[in-house]
């Protein structure tokens, strides 16, 4: 490692004379070195290191590190609009940092959320010296990755950060009084009173994304993926099971990857000849931040750590300083599995079998544990069952970890242990559905889908669908999570909750639970009955909503499992095929 020169402050200017200000970290060597930019809007002194390391710790194994503020945050001038100049403010920098003295032309990046944002961006604009790029926790289509999930608006993460940022611009602006009202108002979230962005920030994004509740020209222009549709670098891909954006990680990867397989050339992506570039993925246990091994009550050990520091060195030195490290030799795909607790490597993100559990009932899976079941015998289901969901808007039912709570992560849903922060399966207004306890190992990998017949009394509702892992003490543990805001309801026709991506191991033993319920608040805005409640104002008009949810012959509510299949099995089922085919 290289002894490390003092940081320096720089600026440049873009095409059009806002100035933008960077901290640069070089090593104190000899030699012409490639450039590392993150470019965020958080203030450059922290650089992401609640996630990763110290940019003396990049320029010490030889890079050029420029941490910069972006238009409007931080020192830098202009007005900061979410996303909006970040194309060509990007193109700008990356054209600034390859000439900086000492750099031998070839720009990385790197950062998450906000400046994983601004990589893909950047990377839209296509600049010659931007040799590869590392985006972690992005949103790819900033509609269905981000702002909205199964078109229920994301409110505790979208006000959160809209408070964020409104406090910092606060700050800027040396506006005590808003300053302290919104820092107050992050420090005690959900705010009872949603409306302070309203009064104090009416530039915050928060009011467009509210308004625009449907995907459109506005999200289209806005979202990566219109951009970035004739871009081919490589990417290091970087995600969690339990970040609320892990849905642009995936979908990302999927369309950037060739989705080819050395062992099975039949399996690709549906677009398979997007990119030429290498596409390399990493999914650890984590939510969006921090990146350790304790992720909500679960410690996944110390294989749960994040490796991704020394990995985008070793992915660096490859595209950037031309040195063979062995990454194209290894499989693109890394993956840690919940419950096993290990990485698993694969050459692309494997195909599954889908298998279907099936809903049935007693008529009393809101109050009796042994009365919902979930079997794969379809038979198995009691003909007309149905379960009756009251929703309650005075008391909603809570989000507890999984992919959209704060704090996210793996929580204990039972009255098993004294410990647990809330029995949400033993509520009234919650379904559950459990499966007989396994008897072997059961490993899913990919999008776990649930399909419920239902129906409303109100011409709106909304459908939470949790799966959980039941141990042989009672204790439930949530594995992932899906929402859906429904339009009126119809016996004849499925509701469908996609739910998380997930890679998990169900131990044998244990069984599967499926949890049911009308809302998860406040991780999402709440249904009034007609539509989402957008304000505290239209809260007193919410209604009881009232679902029957139907099992059996007629209506054959299930979840969909993606089982993963050993690399011994499938090959075996492709010579079949093959075989078949020939005869």
């Amino acid at each position: 490692m290289h002894k490390i020169l003092p940081k320096q402050t720089a600026s440049m200017y873009t095409r059009d004379g806002i100035r933008l200000d960077a901290d640069i970290y070089r090593p104190d060597a000899e030699g012409e070195f490639p450039v590392l930019l993150m470019r965020q809007p958080y203030g450059r002194a922290i650089a992401s290191t609640v996630v990763y390391a110290h940019p003396k710790w990049y320029a010490a194994h030889g890079y050029i590190v420029v941490i910069q503020d972006v238009r409007g945050r931080g020192t830098s001038a202009g007005e900061f609009q979410l996303f909006t100049h970040e194309i060509a403010d990007g193109e700008d920098t990356v054209n600034w940092a390859a000439k900086l003295p000492g750099s031998n032309g070839k720009v990385g990046m790197y950062g998450f959320s906000y400046q994983g944002m601004t990589q893909l961006y950047a990377a839209a604009a296509k600049p010659p010296a931007l040799k590869t790029i590392c985006p972690a926790m992005i949103g790819y289509d900033l509609y269905t990755d981000w702002a909205y999930e199964g078109g229920a608006f994301c409110l505790q993460t979208n006000l959160a950060w809209a408070i964020q940022l409104a406090t910092e611009t606060a700050r800027l602006r040396k506006d005590q009084t808003a300053y302290e009202a919104l820092f107050a108002a992050s420090r005690n979230l959900p705010v009872t009173n949603p409306e302070i962005l309203q009064e104090l920030a009416p530039e915050s994004f928060y009011h467009q994304w509210l308004t625009y509740s449907h995907p459109d020209t506005y999200w289209e222009k806005l979202s990566p993926k219109t951009h970035l549709q004739n871009v081919d670098l490589p990417i290091f891909h970087i995600g969690g099971w339990f970040d609320t954006y892990l849905r642009g990680t995936w979908h990302l990867y999927q369309d950037m990857s060739d989705g080819q397989s050395p062992a099975f050339p039949t399996e690709r992506s549906a677009n398979g000849d997007r990119s030429t570039q290498p596409q390399h993925l990493i999914i650890g246990p984590w939510a969006h931040l921090p990146w350790g091994r304790q992720v909500g009550e679960v410690d996944f050990g110390v294989n749960a750590v994040s490796p991704v520091d020394q990995m985008q060195v070793r992915w660096f030195d490859q595209f950037l300083k031309g040195i063979n490290t062995g990454l194209l030799e290894e499989d693109p795909v890394c993956l840690f599995e919940i419950g096993s607790n290990i990485w698993h490597s694969y050459p692309t993100i494997p195909i599954v079998n889908q298998k279907s559990y099936f809903l049935s009932t007693t008529g009393l899976a809101n109050i009796r544990e042994d009365s919902g079941t979930l079997s794969p015998n379809s038979q198995a289901q009691i003909p007309n069952a149905f379960d009756v969901l009251v929703h309650d808007p005075w008391r909603p039912v809570p989000a507890l970890g999984g992919h959209a709570a704060m704090p996210a992560g793996v929580f204990e849903r039972s009255a098993c242990s004294s410990a647990s922060l809330s029995h949400l399966d033993c509520r009234a207004d919650v379904l559950t559905y459990t499966s007989e306890p396994l008897t072997e190992n059961c490993h899913l990998l990919g999008n776990v889908a649930v399909e419920i017949f239902c129906s409303a009394d109100q011409p709106s509702y909304d459908l939470c669908a949790v799966l959980s892992e039941v141990h042989p003490d009672g204790c439930v543990y949530n594995l992932t999570q899906g929402y859906v805001h429904c339009p009126p309801g119809s016996k004849d026709a499925p509701t469908k909750i996609q739910l998380q991506p997930i890679c998990a191991r169900i131990a044998q033993g244990n069984a599967l639970r499926l949890s049911l319920s009308a809302a998860c608040f406040p991780a999402y805005a709440m249904n009034s009955g007609s539509g989402t409640v957008r304000s505290s104002g239209e809260l007193m008009n919410a209604q009881v909503i009232t679902i029957t949810v139907n099992c059996g012959d007629d209506f054959p509510s299930q979840v969909l499992l993606p089982l993963r299949v050993s690399f011994t099995q499938r090959r075996k089922d492709a010579k079949k095929k093959k075989k078949k085919k020939k005869s």
